[in-house]
């Protein structure tokens, strides 16, 4: 199978030819499924502490809008998270699509930081406790969404789902980019399963610089096979499936709980 990671950038003019660029990649190398970063759409809302429900309601609108030209991507599965509103109560929801089933809620955000440049305990409501892998093809897919990461009795779960892949769509720091690379092979490890993750890169309208280094890192050592980066922002890499397979009946996958 052949996955995209990437980073883009957040910020409404600069995200238009990163999306274009991003277009000619994933169809000059044939890839087949495309992760996004978090909420990639509009410039990130967490930032500041007060909560502004015209923001989030915006937030959502340019993610609807963006949701359109997904079609440029295709044949390719897009997975990523979006902004919602259920009943009165916003999310952060991570989805799949496809180009003839459309979008389909995946997983919505359930461990929310709430700090500085993070206030996201303050702007939505964290999700139901399920961690559900999502089929595609028969492809199982797991989302730990950012902080999710930092769970990884979940990836030990997906272990036992036979999950393929693990997907992490975030918006992390430049200053602590290392560290969730850390995380990511973790999950890996853990989980038996390809871990792949996309961010925002460079800095935004705010100063805030964002981390980059989306990933993809192999299920059996944790060894990360590719990162993005400011000069190559999107990756492709053609990846072995059945390796997700054998991963799970050796160490430390098969031990028992």
């Amino acid at each position: 199978m052949r996955v995209t990671v990437c980073e883009l950038r957040n910020d409404a003019d600069q995200l238009t030819g990163d999306w274009e660029r991003l277009v000619d990649h994933v169809h000059n190398e044939g890839s087949e499924l495309v992760l996004l970063p978090e909420m990639p759409f509009y410039p990130w809302v967490a930032r500041t502490r007060t909560v502004d429900p015209s923001e989030w309601a915006k937030s959502i609108n340019a993610h609807e809008k963006w949701l359109s030209r997904f079609e440029e991507l295709k044949p390719a599965v897009v997975a990523g998270t979006f902004p919602v509103m259920i009943d009165g109560t916003n999310f952060n929801e991570g989805f799949v699509w496809e180009a003839d089933a459309g979008y389909r809620a995946a997983h919505t955000k359930y461990y929310l930081p709430d700090e500085e440049s993070f206030w996201e305990a303050t702007w939505y409501q964290r999700g139901k406790l399920d961690f559900t892998a999502v089929e595609i093809a028969g492809v199982k897919i797991g989302f730990m969404i950012c902080t999710e990461l930092w769970f990884p009795e979940h990836a030990r779960a997906y272990a036992r789902t036979g999950v393929h892949l693990i997907v992490t769509p975030r918006a992390t720091p430049k200053a602590s980019a290392d560290k969730w690379v850390a995380g990511g092979r973790v999950a890996a490890i853990t989980s038996g399963a390809f871990s792949l993750s996309s961010c925002f890169g460079g800095t935004d309208q705010y100063g805030m610089q964002w981390a980059g280094k989306g990933w993809i890192i192999e299920p059996e050592e944790g060894d990360v096979l590719a990162l993005t980066s400011p000069s190559q922002p999107f990756v492709t890499l053609d990846i072995d499936l059945s390796a997700a397979e054998r991963a799970k009946k050796t160490y430390p996958r098969y031990v028992r709980e």
